[in-house]
């Protein structure tokens, strides 16, 4: 038994879900998410609140209960909060700027990098070392926040790159004279 799975996904006030066509929509003051439902598992909505359970007692039903209901959370979360993902840039000239829908980065190559922001993001940089990336779908805002730092991934030993915020960097001891 899934102990992640048998919770029931609450829906908030102004939150509104409904599953027509094998697809799960949700709808919430930020905008509207959908999800195609996996075959296996069944979504019953009711009492505001989704309740998420396999049809029937098969291994891979089982092993992706916990998983689809996780995945329904996000969508709940994404409708009524938001996702938000925070990049610190650290190196001598790494910079980052916000242009409209284009994000620009100096990470020490000889050219800058210029990234255009998918749809439904939106990146805000507060200062030069730092990148705000928000948006309502969790997997959107997690790829394009690794899209960024595959660039220039921080290095142990000056810990210099694209990291996260709070991320920790396994740092090595340099050459010893």
């Amino acid at each position: 038994m899934s102990r992640i799975g048998k919770k029931p996904v609450a829906l908030p006030s102004g939150v509104t879900a409904k599953t027509e066509n094998g697809v799960l929509s949700v709808k919430g003051p930020k905008g509207e998410l959908s999800m195609s439902q996996f075959d296996l598992i069944e979504y019953k909505i009711e009492d505001g609140e989704i309740q998420v359970n396999p049809i029937n007692k098969t291994q891979k039903a089982r092993q992706f209960w916990g998983m689809q209901r996780t995945l329904v959370q996000n969508l709940v979360d994404g409708v009524t909060e938001g996702f938000t993902k925070v990049l610190e840039i650290n190196g001598v000239g790494y910079r980052a700027q916000a242009q409209g829908k284009k994000l620009k980065l100096q990470l020490g190559f000889s050219h800058d990098i210029d990234l255009d922001v998918p749809e439904g993001l939106d990146v805000k940089t507060p200062d030069q070392t730092t990148v705000e990336i928000s948006g309502i779908d969790k997997q959107k805002v997690g790829q394009f926040a690794a899209e960024i730092r595959e660039w220039r991934k921080p290095e142990p030993y000056k810990g210099k790159g694209v990291k996260y915020r709070g991320e920790y960097i396994f740092r090595k001891e340099g050459k010893k004279k």
